[in-house]
């Protein structure tokens, strides 16, 4: 596909649940045609249950309602919690469900990772913001710091017809995609702002590096500064030779890292980075208020993106993500304000140690864990694996019964 610039959007920054869950949940309860939803986590929880009843009541009110979810990310939802969305008639799929082995999960790779709302081909939404209440700053220390776009206008229509294609391939019996060529050229409509946007999706076919060749050309074409604030950041060798050589000619390079992770060892790899970008005159930050979740980055005063992708081999070589890429001064000037917010209250900067002469034994691990976690994804690519499916949830007869009584019930009545 070639993808192409598309002018005329009028785009919002959301900034965690706080902004992004209002926002979706009144787009839903508005529709009149249609919601398409993709997301990675949907938990039971305060969060979960509300998004629940918003698209049981659009289904109910004669919304055509499409839902997705990971197989991995949301392998915890009760049949309770299912039939009663599908007999409400949700369309609800599951991507890639694979039965627990002694207890554990088995299909942690090629995982659909994105996050997309399109609801009446009219607002979409997009991010990576997942549906949990551990987006809520109510939750906690452990409540994640994340962002996420709402976009009206003309690509609204590409959004909508690769979530739309991806659910409608003809035959299952071949590889599941995840992506879908839509035509490059997207259908008039009246315009809602200034903004470019490119909507950008990766995939195990045709759009393997897709979202990593935009970085690398934000941050070669940089000239003033570019600032990058990624939940799991360990890049590949080009993207950090990129950020390397824009510091060394002028270029401010920002990195926001996490500074309290989830996982530890996203922690143990980041640092294993520092002294080759200290080095290079790259600035590093550790975001420490909360987990950081957040996927977003800006260069000089017009290019920015928000979207599912981190910067890591899980992201840039296995998962499927989609990601916006934005070019709009006052768009950009929001994150940055927002980013810089972040670096001047809740972070940490990293400092190099002048003088410290690393030992053979930190070398020696950088190397070795350097090239295995960016590696990793190909040698699983090497191995026998299944095919990643999509599988739809169907409502239980039982459910389907109780249905039809009641709504016979309904009509004795009348």
């Amino acid at each position: 596909m070639k993808w192409e610039w598309v002018p005329g959007n009028r785009i919002r920054l959301l900034e965690n649940g706080e902004d992004f869950f209002p926002r979706v949940f009144e787009a839903i309860a508005n529709a009149k045609k249609e919601v398409l939803l993709e997301t990675f986590i949907l938990f039971e929880d305060k969060v979960g249950f509300e998004l629940r009843d918003v698209l049981v009541a659009a289904a109910q009110r004669g919304v055509e309602v499409l839902v997705t979810v990971d197989g991995y990310g949301s392998s915890e939802l009760t049949p309770e919690f299912l039939a009663s969305l599908t007999t409400a008639g949700v369309r609800f799929h599951v991507f890639d469900p694979r039965p627990k082995v002694l207890g554990m999960r088995t299909n942690l790779f090629r995982r659909m990772h994105r996050k997309i709302v399109v609801v009446d081909g009219e607002i979409g939404f997009i991010g990576g913001i997942n549906y949990s209440a551990e987006h809520l700053g109510d939750f906690g220390p452990q409540a994640k710091q994340d962002y996420a776009v709402e976009v009206e206008g003309p690509i609204v229509d590409t959004i909508h017809r690769f979530a739309r294609a991806v659910l409608t391939q003809p035959d299952r019996r071949r590889r599941w995609r995840g992506r879908a060529d839509t035509p490059s050229v997207t259908q008039n409509r009246d315009t809602a702002g200034d903004a470019q946007a490119l909507f950008v999706t990766r995939d195990n076919e045709r759009h393997h590096t897709d979202i990593e060749q935009h970085y690398r050309i934000a941050i070669r074409a940089a000239r003033s500064e570019i600032t990058i604030a990624n939940a799991y950041f360990f890049p590949g060798y080009r993207l950090l030779r990129d950020l390397a050589k824009a510091a060394r000619r002028g270029v401010k390079v920002t990195l926001i890292l996490q500074g309290e992770p989830d996982m530890p060892i996203v922690k143990v790899a980041a640092h294993l980075l520092h002294d080759y970008l200290l080095s290079a005159g790259v600035t590093i930050y550790e975001y420490c208020q909360r987990p950081l979740h957040g996927k977003v980055a800006y260069a000089d005063d017009e290019w920015s993106t928000v979207g599912s992708s981190n910067l890591d081999p899980l992201s840039l070589s296995l998962n499927l993500e989609a990601n916006l890429i934005i070019r709009d001064k006052p768009f950009n000037a929001v994150l940055r304000e927002r980013l810089q917010y972040l670096i001047a209250h809740h972070c940490k900067k990293i400092e190099p140690e002048p003088g410290r002469r690393r030992s053979i034994w930190r070398l020696t691990l950088g190397f070795l864990v350097f090239h295995v976690l960016r590696r990793f994804p190909a040698w699983i690519g090497w191995l026998p694996a299944h095919t990643p499916r999509l599988a739809r949830v169907t409502p239980p007869p039982q459910a389907l019964a109780e249905k039809a009584d009641t709504e016979r019930g309904a009509a004795c009545e009348s």
